[in-house]
């Protein structure tokens, strides 16, 4: 348990850091998941415009630290593959 004031304080931060990553986590996952539903229903014009909404979202979560940044870019990487073999 943290007995010091930094430490308490540097507790309190931890917490709020940890609500706003896990919201940060999981809209990323949100938007590779909807990539990948259009994907899979066969709509390559659906699958490019859901790629792009989410290529930043992916970039803005490796730029906050919350993901590495070489697995956004692998992530985006794999699902622009995916997309141009659908042609």
């Amino acid at each position: 348990m943290a007995n010091t004031k930094s430490a308490k304080k540097a507790a309190r931060q931890m917490v709020r850091r940890t609500e706003v990553n896990k919201a940060r986590t999981t809209r990323a996952r949100t938007s590779v998941r909807s990539v990948e539903e259009a994907i899979k229903s066969g709509d390559k014009d659906a699958a490019t415009k859901a790629l792009r909404a989410a290529s930043p979202l992916l970039a803005r979560t490796a730029q906050k630290g919350v993901m590495h940044k070489k697995t956004a870019s692998r992530k985006v990487s794999r699902l622009n593959a995916r997309i141009k073999a659908m042609a």
